[in-house]
C-alpha cells in the first residue's frame, strides 16, 4: 500500500511539473493524485472507519488553509478594485529593473515577517502587475517575492506557520528565535540579489493606464480607506490569533466581514451597476478559485502520505542513517521543497521531545530556518510558491531553471551563517 500510495504522489508531482508538455492543468493532476491517494489508503483493508475520520481531521487543518487563502485573495482584489494599491504604485518612480528588484524583496522581506509568507505574497503579486507589464520580467519578479517571503517569514514567529507550530509547541520563544534567524534569513535573501546584481540590466515596462467606466465614481477617500482596512485586516489576523487562540482563517473571514460591510455602506448611495464593480461579491469572482483547488489536492495527497506514517519514517531512517544534526535539519529544508513543511516539522517535533532540545535549543531554531526557507528551492515547495504559480501561472519547469539555484545557493548561504554563529560566536 505505502509503495503505491508513493507511487501515485510521485507520478502525480511528476505531471505537476510537465503541466504544459502534457497539456494537463496542474489543478487537475493535483485533485486526482490527492484522491487515488486516499483512494488506495481505504481499499488497503485498514479499517475505512478509521480512515474516514483521519481524512476529516486532515480536511479540518487543510479547509482552514484554504478560507484563509480565499479571504486574502478576496481582500486583496477588493483593494484592487478600489485602485488602493495606487497610493503604494505612485511612491515607486524607478523603472530600473534591479534597483527595482532590490525594492520589492526588502519590502517583501519585512512586510511577511508582520503578516505572514503566504499573504504578502498575494499582496506583492498584485503590486507587481501594477508596475510591469512584460510577462517573463513580472514572473522572474514574482519568483524572487516568493523567496523573500519564505526568508521573512522564517524568523517571525507568526510569519511562517512551521515557525508558529513551534513556537505555539514550546520549542522555540519569540524574541529568541527573531534573535537567532533574522542574519541568516536576510542572508539568505541578500546572496541571490547581489548575484543577480551583476547580470540584471534594463528597465521595467509599467503597464497602460486604462480609464475603467467607474474611474471617476472612486474617490481617494474611499482609495485610501479601502487600502487602510484591508491591510489592516491582513495585519490583525496574528493579533486576532493571540487574543481568541482560534485559527488564522477566523481572524481572516473576520477582516473580511468588516471590509465588507464598510464598502457596503461607502458606495451605498451608487446605482447596482457601479456598486457591483467594488463589491465583494465581485471580488470573489474574481478570485482564483483553480489555485485553491490544486492546494486542495496537493495538501490532501501529502496528508495521505502523513497518515500512513510514510514521512515519519522517513524522517527516522534519515535520523538512523546521516545521524549528523545539521546534515539532517538541511535535509528536511530540502525534502520540504517537495512535500509540505508542515507535517515534515511535525514529525520533527515527534521525533525530537523537549528533554533531549529544550526550549530554544540550536535544532529547533535551524530546523525552523531550514523548514521554512527550503521550501523556495521548488515553486510548488511552499503555500507562497503555489499561490504565486495559480496567480501568475508560473510554469515548474520555467522557475527550477531560472530561479531554484538562486533560492539554493541563498538557502545554504543563510544555513551557512546560521551554524557560524552557533559554531564560532557561540550565539
Amino acid at each position: 500500500m505505502e509503495l503505491l500510495i508513493t507511487t501515485i504522489f510521485i507520478i502525480g508531482y511528476v505531471a505537476i511539473a510537465f503541466e504544459h508538455p502534457i497539456r494537463t492543468n496542474k489543478t487537475a493532476s493535483g485533485l486526482l493524485t490527492g484522491v487515488l491517494c486516499w483512494v488506495v489508503y481505504i481499499m488497503s483493508g485498514t479499517d475505512t472507519g478509521l480512515v474516514s475520520e483521519e481524512l476529516y481531521e486532515h480536511l479540518g487543518q487543510i479547509s482552514g488553509i484554504l478560507f484563509f487563502l480565499l479571504g486574502a485573495m478576496t481582500i486583496v482584489e477588493l483593494i484592487d478594485a478600489h485602485d488602493g494599491f495606487d497610493v503604494i504604485t505612485t511612491k515607486i518612480k524607478t523603472s530600473d529593473q534591479l534597483k527595482l528588484l532590490w525594492i520589492i524583496s526588502i519590502i517583501t522581506f519585512f512586510l511577511s515577517a508582520v503578516l505572514d509568507n503566504l499573504t504578502t505574497t498575494i499582496v506583492m503579486v498584485s503590486l507587481l502587475r501594477k508596475l510591469i507589464s512584460e510577462k517573463k520580467t513580472r514572473m522572474f519578479f514574482v519568483s524572487m517575492v516568493v523567496l523573500a517571503a519564505n526568508a521573512g517569514g522564517a524568523w517571525s514567529p507568526i510569519g511562517d506557520v512551521t515557525t508558529t507550530m513551534l513556537w505555539i509547541g514550546g520549542q522555540v520563544t519569540s524574541g529568541n528565535i527573531i534573535l537567532h534567524l533574522i542574519l541568516p534569513s536576510l542572508v539568505c535573501l541578500i546572496v541571490p540579489l547581489l548575484i543577480l546584481s551583476f547580470s540584471m540590466k534594463g528597465k521595467v515596462t509599467k503597464p497602460d493606464i486604462i480609464e475603467s467606466t467607474h474611474t471617476e465614481k472612486t474617490t481617494a477617500f474611499e482609495r485610501k480607506i479601502v487600502l487602510a482596512l484591508g491591510i489592516g485586516a491582513l495585519v490583525f489576523v496574528p493579533f486576532f490569533k493571540t487574543i481568541t487562540h482560534l485559527p488564522p482563517f477566523m481572524g481572516m473571514l473576520f477582516g473580511l466581514a468588516i471590509l465588507w460591510i464598510v464598502t457596503e455602506f461607502i458606495h451605498k448611495n451608487k446605482n447596482d451597476a457601479d456598486k457591483d464593480a467594488y463589491s465583494v461579491m465581485q471580488a470573489l469572482r474574481k478570485a482564483d478559485v483553480p489555485s485553491v483547488l490544486f492546494f486542495l489536492g496537493i495538501l490532501v495527497a501529502i496528508s495521505a502520505l502523513e497518515s500512513t506514517h510514510q514521512l515519519q519514517d522517513l524522517a527516522h531512517w534519515m535520523d538512523a542513517k546521516i545521524g549528523n544534526l545539521d546534515v539532517i535539519v538541511i535535509s528536511i529544508g530540502l525534502l520540504s521543497s517537495i512535500v509540505d513543511n508542515v507535517p515534515l516539522v511535525a514529525a520533527g517535533m515527534g521525533m525530537y521531545d523537549m528533554a533531549t532540545y529544550p526550549t530554544d535549543h540550536y535544532f529547533w531554531s535551524f530546523l525552523a530556518y531550514c523548514a521554512g526557507v527550503g521550501g523556495s528551492c521548488l515553486i510548488i515547495g511552499s503555500a507562497a510558491g503555489v499561490a504565486a504559480m495559480g496567480m501568475e501561472k508560473i510554469d515548474f519547469l520555467w522557475y527550477f531553471k531560472n530561479v531554484s539555484w538562486l533560492a539554493l545557493i541563498g538557502y545554504l548561504a543563510g544555513a551557512g551563517i546560521f551554524m557560524l554563529q552557533h559554531y564560532l560566536l557561540n550565539f
